[in-house]
């Protein structure tokens, strides 16, 4: 693996993630499949180059009370959920705040399904190759959710894809893929956004669109 590199903005390591991937390019087997939001800009420059199709699959992370950037758990579509019972048994979380982290969560995911007009369900992942996208791991618990849920969706391959992740989370996805590519795991990890020059909050607009100028 390339040690520590920085990527310019979320377009940059799509591209860079690409190079990595040119081997399922031109496949019509082949479904890109983003984790919004930040996961769509990667996830619409490697589906550029592969000429394959883009979907999304809603996810949301569930951050700690107070520390809203580290998760302890995450929850997708379909109504899957993975909690960090160990992290939050450490912490001393109370259960009542974590569900009402979870229900803050599922709101917005409802939101989100409803904006992008169930752009997951767009596409029929059942035996194709799905390559799952997203700007980073940190602990992984967004794309391991996501994992459940694409797997009921009975795709015949599953190819985890990030540009940059934390050593814990990568052997945790990992082991739940038929392949893993990263260009990055740094250590110490810290946080996604440091390995990014440009790391601002991608917007519903921006998601929509690119989208849009997949299909087109």
């Amino acid at each position: 693996m390339i040690e520590q590199p920085r990527f310019r903005n979320r377009a940059h390591a799509g591209e860079l993630l690409a190079d990595r991937l040119e081997a399922y390019a031109g496949r019509q087997d082949v479904a890109v499949i983003a984790l919004p939001r930040g996961g769509v800009p990667v996830g619409f420059a490697v589906a550029r180059r592969l000429r394959a199709a883009l979907g999304v699959l809603l996810v949301r992370k569930v951050g700690l009370p107070g520390n809203e950037e580290t998760a302890m758990g995450a929850i997708a579509s379909g109504g899957y959920r993975l909690i960090q019972a160990d992290l939050i048994a450490q912490l001393g979380i109370a259960g009542e705040a974590v569900e009402e982290a979870i229900r803050r969560e599922q709101a917005e995911l409802a939101r989100r399904e409803q904006r992008y007009g169930g752009g997951d369900a767009s596409h029929a992942w059942q035996g194709r190759m799905a390559i799952l996208v997203d700007d980073g791991l940190a602990t992984g618990s967004t794309m391991l959710v996501a994992l459940r849920a694409l797997k009921a969706r009975q795709p015949a391959r599953i190819v985890a894809a990030v540009p940059v992740a934390s050593r814990q989370a990568s052997r945790a996805v990992a082991a739940e893929v038929d392949e893993f590519v990263c260009l990055s795991t740094p250590h110490p990890f810290r946080a996604v956004s440091l390995w990014y020059d440009e790391f601002g909050q991608t917007s519903d607009e921006e998601v929509m669109r690119l989208l849009q100028a997949v299909a087109e």
